[in-house]
């Protein structure tokens, strides 16, 4: 006897693509999501491609912080989305988790790749930066989705308010300037960030009990440079078979 599936599979071509975009500050669990949602895409028998930037762990991979992973390409500055997906036989939809850190170029790409070729492109990302100041490409997929999603999972602020914010951490003190992408909590990084409500980011508190004065300037160093990688495609395009438990 066949064993059955609750899921049944979704033909190719049975609707119009979609660009979606979901976001959230730190720790509602967007990277959760998007591994969930490659797995349950990849179970009804569509082929996946996984897309990263800048993850936690520093190497190429969707990592959440419950402890979940999977091997991903990483986005680097100037690649060609489009080129890339078109190279393969079949991509039937991308999971592009850290979308807000991509360029601009690069979230016009994935609108292409939903019009032009009848890609699903499922976007994951922070909306604003340390600063409360919305990511350009943040922006541009607020513009240009067809579905924009606020994640629902709740944060917390020190204070108990719904977490709406991230604040950058540098020896203890909220920084108010800096480079936009900064990469930190990682072991080796000075910089940490923390969620909090607008009140408490807009006032500076990080929940010691002091509110933090505004600072000026904070020289802070780039990210270390990191060799480019790329997860390899047989790795991260997940076929049935492969992910059916």
């Amino acid at each position: 006897m066949t064993q059955s599936s609750a899921l049944s599979p979704v033909p190719s071509g049975a609707r119009d693509a979609v660009l979606k975009f979901y976001f959230g500050p730190m720790d509602c669990g967007k990277s959760t999501l998007a591994l969930q949602m490659n797995y349950n895409h990849a179970r009804q028998g569509r082929r996946g491609l996984v897309l990263t930037k800048h993850d936690r762990s520093g190497g190429p991979q969707v990592t959440s912080r419950i402890g979940l992973g999977l091997e991903a390409v990483e986005v680097e500055d100037g690649l060609d989305l489009v080129r890339l997906v078109t190279s393969y036989d079949r991509v039937d939809y991308l999971i592009c988790d850290e979308a807000c850190f991509y360029s601009v170029e690069q979230i016009e790409q994935l609108a292409d790749l939903v019009d032009e070729h009848g890609v699903d492109v499922y976007a994951f990302g922070l909306a604003s930066d340390f600063r409360s100041v919305m990511f350009p490409a943040a922006q541009r997929l607020f513009e240009l989705a067809d579905e924009v999603c606020r994640l629902q999972v709740e944060v917390l602020c020190w204070c108990g308010r719904p977490g709406q914010l991230n604040a950058r951490v540098v020896g203890g003190v909220m920084a108010r300037t800096g480079e936009q992408v900064v990469i930190g909590d990682t072991d080796d990084s000075p910089v940490r960030y923390q969620v909090l409500c607008r009140r408490h980011h807009r006032s500076g508190q990080l929940g010691e009990g002091t509110p933090a004065d505004r600072p000026g300037p904070i020289e802070e160093a780039s990210p270390a440079d990191r060799p480019g990688r790329s997860g390899r495609l047989d790795d991260v395009l997940a076929p049935a078979a492969q992910t059916a438990q």
